[in-house]
């Protein structure tokens, strides 16, 4: 019964994702039509990133004492609202506007989607659970962008609105089918509500969940330092449009579902996460350099492809670690969970928009140079002053 219930999940998020990858490969030229430049296209990823970094710790908290689905519903909702007003958009000021409510609303979506998932699952199948989320996601921004590049062609709203109407779907999905998952003697009312957590951020940082929090904000980090780019990147360096851009996003998003569906849980009970880490955040910077060494479009597919299949390892991976060391407040943990990825978010793109507008090669070069610094990292702490309380798959 859990799993028929997790697979609502899934479809509710597949649903919800389409939306959002319809928009992908339109938003690069829509904010170039208003005068928008890299550092713009930056600032307003980072938008979004800093309103979940403020938020997502308390959609988390109180999926932990209102349950689950209520939490879900308001993210959903959330999303569709701020596709409708992008669509609307005619000034750059409108798009920060649209960027602030979805960050703000849209971030409850994912804590409690992971929430529901270590409700339901146990612990050695919560990595591979873990990778099923993102593979919803994949699957979902795989059938978006090549719509969205037809849709551009009549307008650049028109994706926009489309994106709405899979969002308020995806709401009338999870209200229909998706039972709750957190009973009501298990819901305990949330500590605080602040915004920003930054004393439970710290405290699990220096926890055995440490170290899934600092590799999941590298993940998401290197992730958005490519994605808040990209679009621009070929657009100036190859000259693509709408089109070329989508079929770049849906080779990655296909490669992303792939690798967190079918390859993340698989690979993480057969490695420990503190095996699967290093190698993931090395292979993602060695990503970085093949895009600037690709100057065919097969060899730009190909570039992609890899780097997404390295990134994409270390979110279930990371996520699987911080919930096994999480205890009871599953919700309230993977808000901080969030709010670190929420950080690389707000991080990656201002750092790749600001670099870009010097050098377009710049992000990838320096993202390249961090990960590798960090895969070396992690790699030296795996072996910690005491074994038993970092490493629980034995």
């Amino acid at each position: 019964m859990k799993q028929n219930h997790t697979g609502i999940l899934y479809i509710g998020l597949i649903a919800a994702m389409m939306g959002y990858g319809i928009a992908m490969p339109v938003l690069p030229f829509y904010i170039t039509g208003m005068g928008g430049t890299g550092i713009h296209y930056g600032l307003l990823i980072a938008c979004y990133g800093i309103m979940q970094l403020l938020f997502a710790p308390v959609w988390g908290s109180l999926s932990d004492a209102w349950g689950r689905k209520p939490v879900l519903l308001l993210g959903m909702a959330g999303l569709s609202a701020a596709m409708v007003l992008l669509a609307l958009s005619t000034e750059l000021w409108m798009l920060y506007a649209a960027q602030l409510l979805s960050g703000t609303l849209s971030s409850a979506m994912l804590p409690a989607s992971q929430a529901y998932i270590s409700d339901s699952t146990s612990s050695s199948e919560r990595a591979g659970a873990m990778g099923k989320i993102g593979g919803s996601v994949g699957i979902g921004i795989i059938l978006g962008p090549g719509i969205g590049g037809l849709l551009a062609s009549e307008h650049l709203s028109t994706p926009f609105f489309a994106a709405s109407i899979f969002c308020a779907l995806t709401c009338v999905l999870i209200f229909i089918l998706l039972p709750e998952s957190l009973k009501p003697e298990d819901r305990h009312a949330p500590e605080s509500l602040r915004i920003l957590q930054l004393q439970g951020l710290k405290s699990m940082l220096f926890s055995a969940a440490g170290y899934g929090l600092a590799a999941v904000f590298l993940a998401i980090l290197a992730q958005t330092m490519f994605s808040s780019i990209y679009g621009l990147y070929v657009m100036q360096r190859f000259g693509y449009g709408p089109e070329q851009v989508g079929y770049i996003m849906t080779v990655m998003a296909f490669i992303y579902a792939l690798s967190q569906g079918l390859i993340a849980g698989p690979l993480n009970r057969k490695f420990r996460e503190t095996t699967v880490i290093p190698a993931a955040l090395f292979g993602t910077s060695v990503g970085f350099i093949m895009m600037i060494a690709a100057e065919s479009f097969i060899a730009v597919l190909l570039s992609v492809s890899f780097f997404i299949l390295m990134n994409s390892l270390l979110k279930p991976t990371s996520l699987s670690w911080i919930s096994k060391h999480a205890g009871s407040s599953q919700g309230k943990a993977m808000g901080i969970a969030e709010s670190s990825m929420s950080i690389g978010r707000t991080v990656g793109p201002l750092c790749a928009g600001l670099i870009f507008d010097v050098n377009i090669f710049a992000p990838f070069i320096v993202g390249s140079a961090v990960l590798a610094a960090a895969s070396a990292a992690m790699l030296a702490l795996r072996k910690p002053l005491t074994a038993e309380a970092w490493d629980t798959k034995d």
